[in-house]
């Protein structure tokens, strides 16, 4: 079988050469080098599976993302081209609520502010003075695995614990409450939760006009949970205090620096809409313009910590994505039930 992943890493190359012996593997950085005549890919979130890229592909059979989300995965369509479509079923609860953790502990502690003191000639402590965690009240919104591991982790500095979640399990020492008692008695929100039509913008102006003032907000799942403007705007209404942010509704800024990829897209749309004067005529146009420059507006701020989508990259974590992948792939082939829609 012809096997083409996408956005791997070179030296993730020969693990997959060896562990598939006797296929066609190929490995390409983007969907737009993919064969027609594919049978299998294996993807990253930054892969976005369309319409219009199946019908490209007529010959697909097998879709394996290396994540545990299928939002980037137009299942409907896969469905009625008969596309088998599977993820990873769990590749590191820890990694993920450590990384979570650590980006709560850097925006508590203004890390990265405190990390550039050094280089100013003077600076005021209370600047740069931070909070501690103990005795907060984290409001954590999913308990599946990496929320339940995320709750360990918090007991540990006496965090106070509210949760919410369709399906509560039975947890020592935290309280299951509903969406608007956790938005009201929450110092920091952590995200947990899988991107859906009904969590999509679960944290809008709606929302964030519910919570404490002086918040933070945490999210290591879906940029499209948050409302990018809304949480502008609470922050500049003093709502939030601060936000560690491990993914954005627009996910092209993750791949490059923020700033070049906004100037370059600002001038391609302005330029574009000059020469063909429709800036009048297509709003969708401005929207994306507007989408861009607000995700910039947000990076920009040093209360802001961004990752781009790094929850995941341990050294571990990856070993067992590529290894789940490789046994998926194996079970697909050899005719055997694979975990997927």
């Amino acid at each position: 079988m012809r096997i083409v992943f996408v956005e791997t890493d070179p030296s993730e190359h020969d693990f997959f050469k060896n562990e598939l012996v006797g296929h066609e593997l190929a490995f390409v950085d983007s969907l737009e080098e993919v064969p027609k005549d594919t049978e299998a890919i294996s993807i990253f979130v930054y892969s976005h599976i369309t319409c219009e890229f199946l019908d490209a592909h007529p010959s697909l059979k097998l879709i394996v993302t290396r994540s545990t989300s299928y939002a980037h995965i137009d299942l409907p369509e896969c469905g009625a081209r008969s596309v088998q479509v599977c993820a990873i079923d769990t590749y590191g609860e820890g990694t993920v609520a450590e990384h979570a953790f650590a980006l709560l502990l850097a925006v508590a502690r203004r890390l990265p502010e405190a990390a550039k003191a050094h280089r100013q000639e003077q600076f005021s402590y209370r600047e740069i003075r931070g909070t501690e965690l103990q005795n907060k009240t984290l409001g954590v919104v999913g308990t599946g695995r990496i929320g339940k591991r995320l709750i360990q982790i918090a007991k540990a500095f006496e965090m106070k614990i509210l949760a919410l979640d369709l399906h509560p399990s039975p947890l020592e020492n935290v309280t299951y409450v509903s969406k608007d008692e956790l938005l009201a008695n929450s110092d920091i929100i952590t995200l947990h939760i899988p991107l859906t039509k009904q969590t999509r913008h679960y944290l809008d102006a709606k929302a964030f006009s519910r919570c404490r003032r002086g918040i933070i907000i945490i999210n290591t799942s879906n940029g499209s949970l948050i409302e990018t403007e809304a949480l502008i705007d609470a922050f500049e209404k003093g709502i939030v205090r601060g936000a560690g942010l491990d993914s954005l509704e627009e996910e092209s800024v993750v791949r490059r620096e923020a700033v070049g990829v906004i100037a370059d897209q600002i001038i391609d749309r302005v330029r574009s809409a000059t020469e063909e004067e429709e800036s009048t005529h297509k709003p969708g146009r401005v929207h994306e313009l507007r989408k861009l420059t607000r995700n910039e507006m947000l990076l920009s701020r040093p209360d802001v910590i961004f990752t781009p989508h790094t929850a995941f990259n341990c050294h571990e974590a990856i070993e067992r994505v590529n290894r789940a992948t490789v046994e998926t792939i194996r079970g697909y082939l050899s005719g055997e039930r694979t975990s997927g829609v």
